[in-house]
C-alpha cells in the first residue's frame, strides 16, 4: 500500500504592507504584547512580580522536575539513534549533492559561539567549582564537599549539565527545522516541525500558538544568558579599573550594581542591534570566528600557566565516569516527598518534642537547601534536642530523613535549571543551527552539533575549572575562588595563576571575548525572532531588528531590576516560559521519527510527493 505525499503547503499569513509587511501579524502583536506586559509589570510591581514569579516556579518545579529530567533524557538517545540508523544518518539536509553554505570553521564557531559561549566564560570555573561543594554524592555522604574525593563526582554532574544531553536539546529542534525547511522546502518556522502530527491545523491559531512560544522562549532563555553575561563583563570592567561605583558589597562579597548592570546592557545591546543590522552572513559570522580565536587564546593561556596536567588526569577519569553513568544522569529524578510522609519519616526522639515546637522544626528541616552541611544542620537544631543524650544519632537520623528532600532541592536548582534553560535557548540556537547547516547530513549534524562541542565543553570545563580546583586543593587561593560570586570566580583564578601586566592583558581580553559572545548571543536571537515572526523569511527589515532589539533590552532590564540587581526573576521567568516550549519539543521528536520513517518508505516505493495532500 502507498504511502500518500506529506503535507508541506505550510501557510503563514503575511501583511502585504504597512509597517508590518512580510510578517505576521498575530505572531508579532501577540509576542510584542506578552513581553511588553511583561516589563511593565517588572517596572511597575517589581517586588510583586520577582514574588509572583518565584512561587510560580517553585510550584511547576515540584510538579514537573521528572518531566525535565526523563524528557532531556530521551531527547539524547532520539539524536543518537537517528544518526546510528543509516537510512535516517546519510539524508542530507537540502537537494542531491548541495554542498555546505560555510565552511566548517565558521559552521562550528557559528553553532560554539551562539550555542554556549557566554555560558562558559561564566560557567569555566563557577560549575565545577560549585559542584565540587555540592552534588548528589555530597549529599548522600559518599564523599565530603571540597576535597579530593569529590572532584569526580563535581566533573560527572558538570560534564552531563555542558554534554550531550545539552547539545542533543538544540539538535532536536534544529535538526527538526532544518528537516523540513530544506529537504521538503517548507517555511523555516517552528511550527514547520509539527506538520506530520497536526497538518493543515497549524495554518490557523494553533500554528500561531506554537510560533509565540517558540519566540517567548527565544527571548527569556536570550534574557537569562546575556543577564549572566553581562554580570560577568561588569565583574571584569571593575577588575580592570577599580570603579567602585560598578560593585555593591564591596565590604563582603562584591557583586556587580544594579547601575553597572544596567550601563552595560544597554552598551552590549546598541553593540548587538548594529550587529543584527549587518545580518548572519557578515556580523555574526565575523564575531563568531573571533569568538573562537579569542576562546583558544584564553583556553592556551591555561595549558601553560594553569594546572594542565591535573585538568588532563580529570578529563579522562570523569569522562569514563559520565560514560558510566549516562543513562542514571538522563533519567534518575528526585521529588519532594509529600509533608505527612516526611513527618512519618522523623526519628522517634523528634516526635517527643511538644507538638508546636515539633511542627515548626518540621516546616523548617523540610525545606532545608542542598548546601547545608551536616554540621551546620545540627547547629541550627533547637536546644532542647541538643540537651537529650544521644543528639548526635539522632541528629543524623534526621538529617538522614531530609534527603530526598536536599536531593530535589539540588536536583531542581542545578539540572533542571539548566535543562528549561537550554531548551529556552532552544528555539533561537535550533533555528540557529538551521539557518547555517543546510546541505549537511543528519549524522554530520548530529556528530557536529552534539559530540564535538560537548567534547570542547569538556576541555573548556576542565582546563579552566581544575585549575580552579588544584588552586584551592593545594592551598594557593584560600577559599578565594569559592568564595567569590558565581560571574567574578574565573577573573579571581586568572589572579591566583597571573600577575603584571600578562594578568593585566589576559583580563582586557576576557572582557573583549565576553563581549562579542554577548553580541554574536544577542544579535542572532534578534534575527532569529525576526525569522519566525516573519514565516521563516531569513531576510527581514531592518526596523524590526531595531525594535525587538530595544524590547530585548527592556524586558532584561526590567527582570534584572525586579530582582534586585540579581538573576532570580530573570531565572524564574524563563523556567516558566521554558515548560510549554519542553512539550513543542516533545512532539518534535515524534513529528519527525514519523517524518524519517515515512520519507523512507516513500523512498523505497516511488511514491511522488505532491504538497496538496493530507499530513502523514
Amino acid at each position: 500500500m502507498a504511502i500518500k505525499p506529506p503535507f508541506t503547503e505550510v501557510e503563514i499569513p503575511k501583511a502585504p504592507s504597512g509597517f508590518y509587511e512580510g510578517y505576521s501579524l498575530p505572531i508579532a502583536l501577540i509576542s510584542k504584547i506578552s513581553m511588553t506586559l511583561l516589563v511593565l509589570w517588572a517596572l511597575i510591581w517589581p517586588l510583586g512580580a520577582n514574588g509572583v514569579l518565584s512561587q510560580v516556579n517553585g510550584a511547576l518545579l515540584v510538579g514537573f522536575n521528572s518531566f525535565y529530567i526523563i524528557v532531556v533524557g530521551l531527547f539524547a538517545f532520539f539524536c543518537f539513534i537517528v544518526a546510528v540508523i543509516p537510512a535516517s544518518g546519510k539524508r542530507v539536509l537540502g537537494r542531491e549533492g548541495e554542498k555546505p553554505e560555510f565552511s566548517n570553521f565558521s559552521w562550528f564557531s557559528m553553532m560554539f559561539g551562539a550555542g554556549l559561549g557566554v555560558g562558559l566564560m561564566v560557567y569555566a570555573t563557577a560549575e565545577p567549582l560549585g559542584l565540587w561543594g555540592s552534588n548528589p554524592v555530597i549529599l548522600t555522604g559518599d564523599a565530603e564537599a571540597n576535597t579530593a574525593a569529590a572532584v569526580e563526582s563535581a566533573y560527572r554532574y558538570t560534564f552531563a549539565h555542558y554534554g550531550f544531553h545539552a547539545w542533543a536539546i538544540y539538535v532536536v529542534t534544529g535538526l527538526s527545522l532544518a528537516y523540513y525547511a530544506y529537504t521538503r522546502d517548507m517555511p523555516l518556522t517552528i511550527r514547520s516541525a509539527l506538520t506530520p502530527i497536526f497538518g493543515k491545523a497549524l495554518n490557523g491559531a494553533l500554528g500561531h500558538l506554537v510560533d509565540v512560544l517558540g519566540v517567548v522562549a527565544t527571548i527569556l532563555g536570550v534574557s537569562v544568558t546575556i543577564g549572566f553575561g553581562v554580570s560577568q563583563l561588569v565583574d571584569g570592567l571593575y577588575a580592570i579599573s577599580g570603579m567602585e561605583w560598578l560593585m555593591k558589597d564591596l565590604d563582603t562579597k562584591p557583586v556587580p550594581s544594579t547601575v553597572g548592570l544596567i550601563v552595560a546592557l544597554v552598551v552590549i545591546m546598541g553593540m548587538s542591534i548594529l550587529s543584527a543590522v549587518s545580518g548572519v552572513g557578515r556580523g555574526v559570522k565575523y564575531l563568531s570566528n573571533l569568538n573562537l580565536v579569542l576562546s583558544l587564546i584564553l583556553l592556551l593561556t591555561f595549558v601553560f600557566f594553569g594546572s594542565f596536567v591535573f585538568a588532563m588526569t580529570t578529563y579522562a577519569t570523569a569522562f569514563v565516569d559520565y560514560i558510566v553513568n549516562f543513562v542514571s544522569l538522563s533519567f534518575v529524578s528526585y521529588s519532594t516527598p509529600a509533608y505527612e510522609v516526611f513527618q512519618q519519616s522523623l526519628p522517634a526522639a523528634i516526635k517527643t518534642l511538644p507538638a508546636a515546637e515539633l511542627e515548626a522544626l518540621s516546616q523548617k528541616i523540610y525545606a532545608t537547601g542542598p548546601w547545608g552541611t551536616l554540621q551546620a544542620f545540627k547547629d541550627g537544631l533547637p536546644e532542647v534536642l541538643k540537651q537529650q543524650e544521644g543528639f548526635d544519632a539522632t541528629a543524623a537520623a534526621l538529617w538522614k530523613s531530609t534527603e530526598q528532600g536536599r536531593l530535589f532541592g539540588w536536583q531542581s536548582a542545578w539540572t533542571t535549571f539548566y535543562w528549561a534553560w537550554w531548551i529556552a535557548f532552544s528555539p533561537f540556537v535550533g533555528l540557529f543551527l538551521a539557518r547555517i547547516s543546510k546541505g549537511r547530513s543528519v549524522r554530520e549534524f548530529v556528530l557536529g552539533a552534539v559530540i564535538a562541542p560537548a567534547l570542547v565543553c569538556f576541555a573548556w570545563m576542565t582546563i579552566l575549572g581544575a585549575t580552579a580546583i588544584d588552586l584551592e586543593l593545594s592551598g594557593v587561593a584560600n577559599g578565594s575562588i569559592v568564595a567569590a560570586s558565581t560571574t567574578a570566580k574565573l577573573f579571581v583564578t586568572l589572579g591566583q595563576m597571573l600577575s603584571g601586566g600578562f594578568l593585566s592583558g589576559i583580563t582586557i581580553m576576557c572582557v573583549v571575548l565576553i563581549m562579542t559572545f554577548l553580541v554574536t548571543s544577542a544579535d542572532s536571537g534578534i534575527l532569529v525572532m525576526n525569522t519566525i515572526m516573519s514565516g521563516g523569511a531569513t531576510e527581514t527589515g531592518i526596523k524590526h531588528r531595531i525594535i525587538w532589539g530595544i524590547l530585548l533590552t527592556l524586558v532584561i532590564g526590567t527582570l534584572l531590576l525586579a530582582g534586585g540587581g540579581g538573576l532570580d526573576a530573570l531565572k524564574n521567568a524563563m523556567i516558566i516560559g521554558a515548560l510549554p516550549f519542553t512539550m513543542i519539543m516533545a512532539l518534535m521528536c515524534i513529528a519527525l521519527a514519523s517524518a524519517l520513517f515515512r520519507d523512507s518508505q516513500r523512498e523505497k516505493g516511488g511514491t511522488a510527493q505532491p504538497a496538496t495532500q493530507p499530513a502523514e
